[in-house]
C-alpha cells in the first residue's frame, strides 16, 4: 500500500535526522518505526482476547 502524509516542518526534519543517523531512507526508517509501535500492540492484544 502506498501511503502519503503531510508532515509538520519539525516532524518530517526529525525523520530525516534519525533515518540519516542510522543509514536509512526516510521511507524505510518511518516504516520500521510504525511497524516497531503498531506490530507489538496487536500481539498484545490478541493476547488478551485469547485469555
Amino acid at each position: 500500500m502506498t501511503l502519503s502524509l503531510n508532515l509538520p516542518p519539525e516532524l518530517e526534519q526529525y525523520l530525516a535526522q534519525q533515518a540519516k543517523q542510522q543509514g536509512l531512507s526516510v521511507e524505510t526508517y518511518t516504516l520500521q518505526i510504525l511497524q516497531e509501535y503498531i506490530l507489538p500492540k496487536e500481539k498484545r492484544s490478541k493476547l488478551v482476547n485469547v485469555l
